[in-house]
């Protein structure tokens, strides 16, 4: 989704026949489609939830129902169905620009399209998301605005290669793969990466000082089936924490060259499949890395070299808190209760707003930078992370775009001061968060004409 300019001349080269000459090549290809250089201008999201099928009993959790089947899906999605469980679907866009994935376990994301302001945004994502439940609710499918499954077993639905190959790596690691992959669920940010390598460079920082605080102020999966015992905050976050330290924890905050480190980085994690055909295994050699296969360590086994396809598909098996593609994704944010999913989303426009704000956000959080285990297992009961917390979404209320962004930015602030989590307040009365949930009966109140956006709303 970034703005995408002319790259400078990279050091190595790739062979004619799409092979990857080097590990310099390699490198320099990684730097060039994962940081995406222009004026920072516009921003993306991405909403997963639970799925169930049918009503559950009131007795139960809100996810105990069944889990749709993909040909359930497929028939209530139509032509929006994504390849993966319909292959002949011509996967259109919702009408606000959004792109409908499934996830492993039954999860439906939402991708939207990139859009120049978070209001605009919210705006869009939300007419997509209100769309999305009314086809799915054609066939009894319900979404369930939960970032972890509390009712039931993690059970994968997709029969996908690369899907039998993650379980069957992460299977050897403990349960947190599965966890991660059939039971939990996010709320994605995406941002442009940044004009130059030194704005690249601050904006990487920033997300990732930030990161501890953000991911305590919005934590809301206390509640995990399946998970060892343990009391945490953000039971979603430690399945990725607890994951698979190689792919999912690099020393991301110390990198002062983000794009040469992650491109090193990047080759140096172990293989989690290799793309064979659909009826093949896809199970990579145990603990050999890109840069193994690059280096011909590997011919005996996978039988030949990789080439700029297969890189491409290694970096989508990366899982960092910041993930760079392209773009920047914000990847340790739970998925929001039902009204709140635009908060975290005008944060993170409003602490990037200008370079001046990207340096005060990073100032003010160095005190709780890389506690990410103390944010995901105590949230907001941590005193300073708490107070960071709450600093931090006041500095996004007074840089926020505008002054419907700032109230809600506000209210998100003092609801961390009180130490309560997104669960645990509602607050249905702001125009954003009525329009992230899908009920425009607040900005219809506030225009005669019911079409009134958000920047128009005070």
């Amino acid at each position: 989704m970034a703005v995408t300019l002319a790259q400078s001349e990279s050091p190595g080269r790739t062979t004619t026949s799409g092979e990857l000459s080097s590990r310099a090549a390699a490198e320099a290809y990684v730097g060039g489609v994962c940081f995406k250089l222009g004026p920072p201008a516009l921003i993306g999201a991405e909403l997963e939830w639970l799925t169930v099928q049918g009503e559950c009993s009131s007795a139960r959790g809100p996810a105990a129902a069944p889990r749709p089947q993909p040909a359930a899906f497929a028939a209530a999605l139509g032509p929006y169905a994504p390849r993966s469980i319909a292959p002949d679907s011509p996967a259109h866009a919702l009408p606000g620009g959004s792109r409908v994935t499934i996830e492993p376990g039954g999860q439906i994301e939402l991708s939207s399209a990139p859009f120049g302001t978070a209001a605009q945004l919210c705006e869009q994502l939300g007419s997509d998301a209100r769309h999305l439940r009314e086809l799915l609710e054609s066939r009894a499918i319900r979404i369930v605005a939960l970032a972890a499954d509390a009712d039931r077993r993690p059970k994968r639905l997709l029969r996908l290669p690369r899907y039998h190959a993650m379980e069957q790596s992460f299977g050897g690691i403990g349960p947190f793969g599965k966890l991660m992959m059939c039971n939990t669920a996010a709320t994605q940010v995406s941002v442009d990466a940044g004009a130059d390598r030194a704005e690249v460079a601050a904006r990487w920082k920033a997300l990732h000082t930030v990161g501890p605080a953000l991911l305590a102020a919005f934590a809301c999966s206390p509640f995990l089936r399946g998970a060892p015992a343990g009391a945490w905050a953000s039971q979603r976050m430690r399945t990725w924490l607890r994951l698979d330290y190689a792919r999912t924890r690099p020393p991301a905050e110390s990198w002062a060259d983000p794009i040469e480190s992650y491109s090193s980085w990047a080759l140096d994690v172990p293989l989690l499949c290799v793309r064979q055909g659909e009826t093949e295994s896809w199970a990579a050699p145990p603990g050999a890395t890109f840069a193994d296969w690059l280096s011909g360590a590997l011919d005996d086994e996978i039988g030949r070299r990789p080439g700029l396809a297969d890189l491409d598909y290694h970096l989508t098996t990366l899982f960092p808190p910041v993930r760079a593609s392209g773009h920047l994704e914000v990847r340790y944010l739970d998925a929001q209760p039902e009204r709140g999913w635009a908060t975290p989303i005008l944060a993170v426009e409003a602490l990037l707003a200008t370079p001046a704000v990207v340096a005060e956000a990073t100032a003010l959080t160095a005190s709780t930078a890389g506690r990410w285990l103390d944010a995901a297992r105590h949230g907001l009961a941590e005193p300073e992370i708490r107070a960071v917390a709450v600093d931090l979404l006041a500095l996004a209320a007074a840089h926020a775009g505008t002054e419907a962004s700032a109230v809600e930015l506000d209210n998100a602030s003092r609801r961390c001061h009180r130490g309560q989590t997104p669960t645990e307040f509602r607050d249905d009365s702001t125009p954003l968060r009525a329009a992230a949930a899908g009920d425009d009966t607040a900005a219809r109140g506030r225009s005669g004409s019911g079409s009134t956006t958000l920047e128009e709303l005070p």
